[in-house]
């Protein structure tokens, strides 16, 4: 197919040829199938912005949150950089397959730059069958009654994750609201221990065949006693029995997760980079 020369914004007509494109890799682009399986592509309704030079199966990028590189080569993302530098920037991160996302922010460094933070190395993790240790019994769904405590810790583990405080720009009115959304759709898991949340993990995007797990958090008087793993092969098996595929990626150097998924039976299904941005 001949391109064309810049990236074109995909539109409803387009959503069954972009889900078919993105079954291809279902673990890495999880999070964004998940939103177009709710939402479709309808600029009113979806969150953010699909684009494309020459048409899904050959190059895909999705913009909104986050800056998430998806297919293409060098020329295709250089398209979406050119597109992306062309508008106010409104994501606070550029993610993906490792061999898509830092080539695009090479690209854009000289608009944006520099990166508050880059995590080159995160290995992107799946497991399709239930785990091989015992999972911890007493993780279960947060319910909304337990929103203020749940949400202690996950500003806690927000704040060593990331680096910043999400109740920095309004006060934490926006993170409230998505805990809570995330509580209420039964998407927030942990074990609570006399009315404190010693672990806790959500599953941030849930797409029709995967479930990608995210801010995974043990209280820190609480570590080391292996609350992570258990409580992680909790999630993971609630995902799987659910049919569909448990994922994360986590940090290279942060060799005691490492340990634990491997030991709940994950296995490296690729390599995502991280941009973080101020």
């Amino acid at each position: 197919m001949l391109k064309v020369l810049g990236a074109r914004q995909l539109g409803s007509r387009d959503v069954a040829h972009v889900l078919r494109v993105l079954d291809g890799d279902p673990v890495a682009s999880c999070m964004v199938a998940a939103r177009i399986q709710e939402f479709g592509l309808n600029p009113g309704a979806f969150p953010g912005e699909l684009w494309s030079r020459g048409g899904p199966a050959e190059s895909l990028c999705y913009t909104g949150a986050n800056l998430v590189p998806l297919l293409g080569n060098s020329e295709d993302l250089r398209a979406f950089a050119d597109r992306a530098s062309r508008s106010p920037r409104m994501c606070s991160s550029i993610v993906g397959r490792r061999e898509l996302a830092l080539p695009l922010w090479d690209m854009l460094v000289g608009e944006w730059g520099p990166a508050r933070e880059l995590r080159p190395d995160q290995p992107l993790l799946a497991i399709a069958q239930p785990a091989v240790i015992d999972a911890d019994p007493h993780v279960r769904a947060a319910t909304l009654g337990e929103l203020d405590r749940y949400l202690t810790a996950a500003i806690d583990m927000f704040i060593e994750e990331v680096g910043v405080d999400p109740r920095s720009t309004d006060g934490g009115t926006s993170y409230r609201r998505r805990v809570a959304n995330l509580i209420a759709t039964g998407r927030a898991w942990a074990r609570f221990e006399d009315g404190e949340v010693v672990f806790k993990a959500e599953v941030g995007a849930l797409s029709r065949s995967v479930g990608q797990i995210q801010g995974v958090w043990v209280h820190p008087a609480r570590r080391g006693r292996g609350l992570g793993a258990a409580g992680t092969a909790a999630v993971a098996n609630m995902i799987v029995a659910s049919g569909r595929t448990a994922s994360l990626y986590v940090n290279d150097y942060n060799r005691p997760a490492r340990r634990a998924y491997e030991r709940i039976g994950f296995t490296q299904v690729g390599t995502f980079s991280t941009v973080l941005l101020d």
